[in-house]
């Protein structure tokens, strides 16, 4: 993405086996950086990104970092970059700042692994500067940028060419986030952006269809089967399965089952799904069917305020998605149901008569039986 908009760096190419790292590797000639392809940072720190003066030492790196877990996050794909001989690093990104509704820029002669360490201790050294929305950032923006992160005017006036090309990036490519981190001046005098992050606007979807391949490859298994089925689904790292009817009462489902957690062996939410307003009972079968794949589910809390969505409806998706998963479903579901239809939807509940299914009036009651299911 960098590349193809004229921001300098250097040659990456990624591998799936060590096999194909150490081929990568040869491609490439003389040192190389192998480094784990995860969405999450700290890589470095965690063991993803190791050095290789040639190709069997990145096919043995390789081997170290495939399979490793980095922040609940499984190595599946390596980048095998060209190596740099680097002089200084530096810190620079844009961003959206929803709390002023503007852009921002963060930009530190300071860069590297240390940044986190660098913006809590010493915040002063690490330039924050606001970017007009339609302005942008152009030569004289950039300059500015450059000398409040602590450039003298030579390398301002090296770097600053590079901050115009990552806003370009920014806002032809619909992100949330660029950082760069590090740029680095290379012993050769030369300015690379050495590592990037990416954050899109998944709003903008509909103007990148050529992102398509990069999503499919860098989506969690589930989170995957969940976009295809259409439903706002999020992983997240817990025991207890989240369907609800809004995004608002499933963030307050979050909250109250992690409250009812630390009563219970402090489990946690296991996802964010949320089925919309207009779910229909085949959506409620897809959003079980995604989550009781999850291996460590260990029970559901479907919570659903009926309005649009009536409970007698939700009843028959929950009856649906046991009825097709049959004996492949293993885990307790408590249902809380209220709002419209509710008697009926309860009624539907009862009658069915599930072993799996516990039906409880509140929230709160709700949250705490599955909790407690998720602990045994």
């Amino acid at each position: 993405m960098f590349e193809r908009h004229g921001v300098p760096v250097l040659q990456g190419l990624t591998a799936d086996t060590p096999a194909e790292a150490e081929a990568a590797a040869a491609k490439i000639g003389g040192t190389v950086v192998v480094k784990a392809q995860v969405k999450t940072g700290g890589r470095g720190k965690a063991g993803g990104v190791k050095l290789a003066h040639n190709p069997a030492e990145a096919k043995e790196a390789a081997e170290k970092i495939l399979g490793l877990d980095i922040k609940g996050h499984v190595v599946k794909r390596v980048m095998i970059a060209q190596g740099a001989a680097i002089d200084k690093e530096y810190y620079f990104s844009i961003l959206l700042d929803r709390s002023n509704r503007t852009f921002l820029s963060l930009c530190s002669v300071e860069g590297g692994m240390e940044i986190e360490q660098l913006a809590e201790e010493r915040p002063d050294a690490l330039a924050k500067v606001a970017v007009d929305a339609v302005k942008g950032i152009d030569l004289h923006k950039a300059l500015e940028i450059a000398k409040a992160g602590g450039f003298d005017d030579a390398m301002a006036a090296k770097v600053a060419p590079v901050f115009v090309t990552l806003y370009k990036v920014f806002v032809e490519e619909d992100a949330t986030l660029v950082e760069v981190n590090p740029l680095v001046l290379t012993k050769d005098g030369d300015i690379l952006a050495l590592d990037g992050k990416v954050s899109l606007d998944d709003n903008a979807e509909f103007r990148h269809s050529e992102r398509e391949h990069m999503e499919r490859d860098a989506l969690d298994p589930l989170e995957a089967k969940a976009k295809a089925m259409d439903l706002n689904y999020v992983k997240l790292d817990g025991e207890v399965g989240i369907i609800g009817n809004g995004a608002g009462l499933v963030m307050s489902t979050l909250d109250v089952v992690a409250y009812a957690g630390e009563r219970h062996g402090h489990v946690k939410p296991a996802n964010f799904l949320d089925i919309g307003g207009g779910a229909s009972a085949e959506v409620m079968a897809a959003g079980l069917d995604v989550i009781l794949g999850d291996p460590q589910v260990k029970s559901v809390f479907v919570n659903v305020f009926g309005g649009i969505t009536a409970c007698d409806a939700v009843a028959n998706g929950i009856v649906g998605a046991l009825n097709t998963l049959g004996s492949s479903a293993t885990k307790p579901l408590v249902v809380r149901l209220d709002g419209n239809n509710v008697i009926e939807g309860r009624r539907i509940l009862a009658d069915y008569n599930h072993p799996l299914v516990t039906v409880v009036a509140t929230m709160d009651d709700a949250a705490d039986k599955a909790a407690e299911l998720a602990n045994r």
